[in-house]
């Protein structure tokens, strides 16, 4: 049931922190993984001389761009049968503290992440009506679910960025908008909020962050894969317009 065999599924932000694990682990599984990423030498890198990996050059925030990408899979494979949004766009000023964000800074991190979400669902999900069948996992986040806890990032350099807070929040319900507008379609979607993923982060955030975890702290990358198969796979097929945390009771 959680074989995944002959699937296509595309991994957009696929040579990303979370995307590249995302990639491996279900082309690990038998899939078929199309990398979506604007960073092409990464992703030829990352790709290297697997046979069941494949990449697009995608620019999520350009509708052409997102056709042409359904375009060549179908043209190449002969179908779709999930994609996985897990890019992490944003511009050279995004990760201000909230006093120093300008509007013009906050709307286009709004429309690079949101927007280009928005953007990938919207003609996926077309695509997949016309299919007759797919599945789409928009991946969100523990802070749009509950408020930032700031203290754990007191004495560092790291802040909890605004605009994260407010496209992560509204992904969830963007996730519960498309399925209930795509009723009776066969079509999925699903969001899935991680915890905090560890990445260099300083020992002094580690340790404050890990007071609030039930168990490990900070999650490993690959702590997220199994939670992906599981809705990737038929042992999911019912489970729709949800999100899923998977956070060591960090939200508790």
């Amino acid at each position: 049931m959680f074989d995944l065999k002959d699937k296509i599924i595309v991994i957009v932000g696929g040579v990303g922190l979370l995307g590249a694990e995302f990639a491996k682990a279900v082309a690990d599984i038998g899939a078929t993984s199309i990398i979506a990423d604007l960073n092409e030498d990464k992703a030829r890198d990352f790709i290297g001389e697997k046979n069941n990996m494949d990449y697009f050059k995608l620019d999520i925030t350009s509708k052409s761009s997102v056709l042409e990408m359904i375009n060549y899979i179908v043209s190449k494979y002969g179908k779709i049968d999930a994609i996985v949004n897990s890019a992490y766009p944003r511009n050279k000023n995004y990760g201000r503290k909230f006093e120093d964000v300008t509007y013009e800074d906050f709307c286009e991190n709004i429309n690079l992440h949101l927007g280009g979400y928005f953007l990938v669902s919207q003609q996926f999900a077309e695509f997949f009506s016309k299919q007759g069948y797919g599945n789409i996992i928009n991946i969100s986040s523990i802070y749009g679910v509950i408020a930032p806890r700031f203290e754990v990032y007191d004495n560092t350099k790291m802040t909890m960025p605004v605009e994260y807070a407010a496209i992560k929040s509204a992904l969830i319900h963007l996730t519960k908008y498309i399925a209930k507008y795509y009723k009776s379609k066969n079509i999925r979607i699903n969001c899935i909020s991680p915890g905090g993923i560890y990445d260099g982060q300083p020992n002094i955030f580690l340790d404050k962050y890990k007071s609030y975890s039930l168990n490990k702290g900070m999650l490993n990358k690959s702590d997220i894969t199994g939670t992906l198969i599981f809705l990737l796979s038929d042992m999911s097929k019912y489970i729709n317009g949800q999100n899923i945390i998977v956070d060591d009771g960090w939200t508790l």
